[in-house]
């Protein structure tokens, strides 16, 4: 597999030519035999010849395109499949006559009459509607009910063959009918059966055509693209059932029409972004349904027309319907115009409504910036959209594409951001619809961006004030400790050696420097006390996981046993985020040994872009989650650092589990 997608190193690419070649032999072989039969050109239509020549051609070419460049993909398969039976029945129709003119025998006229019967109906029951369940790649839709769909087309291929090929009547040829193998005698009392499998052929196409649907809502905006093609192509075929139907070559016309569909799914698989199908389809909707308009109006003026004024209808009814048609004629064209916009386009032309819906996207969930560009590209159907601040990506939705456009953000007549957004594919950029959608747009988004960066500012100025504060800790700590400790300690040795000196109230002396001893040794715990309050010690003399597994010792004496699952050594951590890591350890440790009921608990501390801390119970609690001081304290620690504590019950127990971040936290 190469790196644009092609495989030409397996057997694939070496059967789609070989597929192929039997479908251009075919093709060659019945326009041979049609020339040397003496066909014109409407004998091959009555025989459905060009027709199935047509269809056969696309098939193949669509087929082999796919095929080759695509060979894991089923679809280019399947249409192959329809392009070898679709050109068997156009190259052994007219073989089949020339056999006759030259007086064959009777068992090989049959079997050119079985070839000719039975290879198109698969391609209509079978192969065909199995590539539209399968496409654009070549996967079905998850479910047994799109299974059952596969069956039924599996199905339909021999009971439809059939239909069309056991018919006693034979095959008309210039020496007269020719049965193909097998007939069937009671043909006629089966006429349930084939109406069933008409009856079926339907319904799996309508089910192709529900599965489509449901790709399409499902789907990216590739693979809405893709499956645009197909719609184009299936427009065009609706455009010829309806008008042309009206003529005697409509028929015809709408068959010719069926070879669009697999020159549109070729192109989808491999060059969906070969034009801009959004803006071709929707002028193609909108021509073909003026034009039907067009056509319908005009009929239903001239034969009211005729009716009122006089019997027939004359030149005047025509100016008549001319005229009307006329005045008419742009209205309608600008409300289908809007209407089909906003099928393709979205909401560009009604900025207002795509502001709402921005607007509902800021209420719901304007803490997610992706979500409000996903608004703006359901808004405005486009295919990529990035919000940018101080030259980073600071959000984005879908995959950028390689024509871009940027738009200002603009607060205050200040420059807060930009929001870029990709070009639809087949477009080299945005038109003055969609860049004036885009400037009103702009206003709540720079609004909204102007709110996220004070908010982030105000967030970067409280980590920095925890940070600053737990530093000052430390320094009181190493202060009080280095500085006051020392100098108390001295006091009660000076209280010592003063008791020892004095020698004229000995008693008296004892006594007052047993009290003053006892002063400074109350003085010296409370020192300690002030310290461990500060900062624990075990931080500095342990390290965080050393403390955690002291801690856990002492509270695992008994049930329930608590085990620590740490790292063997942690990166450098910020003051702030040590002893918050700890003091929430600690306290869930303690509610865990406590209140849980159980027998087991585990601690564990992971590093993974946050410090992460969980502790894990295997306890009912039957008093519950009742949030308490300390689950607030844990809460509040975590907050401070921007980080965040989730606690209740599991299905095994009990948890608590705390991100604490580890930027913007240090000085």
């Amino acid at each position: 597999m190469t790196s644009d997608g092609y495989d030409r190193t397996g057997r694939g690419p070496v059967t789609a030519f070989v597929v192929a070649g039997v479908v251009l032999a075919e093709l060659v072989a019945g326009a041979v035999a049609a020339a040397a039969a003496g066909w014109t050109f409407a004998e091959m239509v009555d025989a459905f010849v060009v027709t199935n020549f047509v269809i056969g051609l696309s098939c193949g070419i669509a087929g082999f395109l796919i095929a080759w460049q695509r060979p894991r993909n089923p679809v280019g398969w399947l249409l192959l499949a329809a392009g070898v039976a679709q050109s068997g029945t156009a190259a052994f129709a007219p073989l089949l006559d020339l056999a006759a003119r030259a007086g064959w025998s009777g068992p090989a006229l049959r079997t050119l009459a079985t070839v000719t019967a039975y290879a198109w109906p698969w391609s209509i029951g079978t192969f065909l509607p199995l590539a539209l369940l399968m496409f654009p790649e070549g996967r079905l839709l998850p479910g047994r009910f799109w299974r059952a769909a596969v069956g039924l087309a599996v199905l339909l291929g021999p009971l439809f063959a059939l239909e069309v090929g056991s018919d006693p009547a034979g095959l008309p040829t210039a020496a007269g009918p020719v049965q193909p193998w097998p007939v069937l005698t009671g043909y006629a009392q089966l006429a349930p059966l084939w109406t069933a499998a008409e009856l079926i052929n339907i319904a799996v196409y309508l089910l192709a055509v529900a599965g489509l649907v449901l790709r399409y809502r499902r789907g990216d905006e590739q693979r809405r693209r893709q499956l645009l093609w197909l719609v184009l192509a299936l427009v065009v075929v609706t455009v010829m059932l309806v008008p042309w139907g009206l003529f005697t070559a409509g028929p015809i016309l709408q068959l010719l029409a069926i070879a669009l569909v697999p020159g549109a799914m070729t192109i989808a698989v491999l060059r969906h972004q070969l034009l801009d199908i959004r803006l071709v389809l929707s002028r193609t909707v909108l021509y073909a349904l003026l034009t039907c308009a067009v056509v319908v109006a005009y009929l239903g003026l001239v034969a009211f027309a005729g009716q009122v004024l006089r019997p027939g209808p004359g030149i005047g009814d025509s100016v008549l319907a001319t005229l009307v048609i006329a005045v008419g004629f742009n209205p309608v064209r600008v409300r289908l115009q809007r209407v089909v916009d906003r099928a393709l386009y979205g909401d560009r032309a009604d900025p207002v409504r795509a502001l709402a819906r921005m607007g509902e996207r800021l209420r719901s969930g304007g803490d997610d910036p992706g979500e409000v560009l996903a608004a703006v590209c359901e808004a405005l159907r486009l295919p990529y959209a990035a919000l940018r601040r101080d030259g980073t990506e600071r959000a984005r939705h879908g995959d950028p594409t390689d024509s871009q456009e940027v738009v200002g953000l603009n607060f205050q007549g200040e420059r807060v951001g930009e929001l870029a957004v990709g070009a639809r594919p087949g477009q080299r950029g945005l038109d003055r619809a969609d860049r004036a959608a885009l400037e009103i747009l702009a206003a709540p988004l720079a609004v909204a961006v102007h709110a996220t960066a004070l908010s982030e500012s105000l967030q970067r100025s409280r980590e920095q004030i925890v940070a600053a504060r737990e530093e000052e800790r430390r320094r009181l700590r190493r202060d009080l400790h280095d500085g006051l400790g020392p100098v108390l300690t001295g006091i009660s040795f000076q209280a010592d050696a003063a008791g020892n000196l004095l020698t004229s109230d000995p008693e008296a002396a004892a006594d007052l420097l047993i009290a003053l001893r006892a002063a400074a040794t109350e003085a010296i715990a409370d020192v300690r006390r002030l310290v461990h309050d500060l900062r624990p010690p075990a931080l500095d003399e342990l390290g965080l996981i050393e403390a955690l597994r002291r801690h856990a010792d002492q509270l695992g004496v008994g049930a329930p046993t608590v085990a620590v699952h740490a790292p063997a050594t942690l990166p450098q951590l910020p003051a702030a985020v040590e002893v918050a890591a700890y003091r929430i350890a600690v306290e869930a440790l303690t509610n865990a040994v406590r209140h849980s009921g159980g027998e087991r608990v585990d601690l564990r501390i992971e590093v993974d872009g946050a410090l992460e801390v969980s502790v894990d119970d295997d306890g009912g609690r039957a008093s519950g989650w009742t949030p308490g001081v300390g689950l607030t304290s844990m809460r509040e620690r975590a907050a401070e650092l921007g980080g965040s504590v989730a606690a209740g019950p599991e299905p095994g127990g009990g948890r608590v589990a705390a991100r604490l971040p580890l930027t913007g936290a240090a000085s």
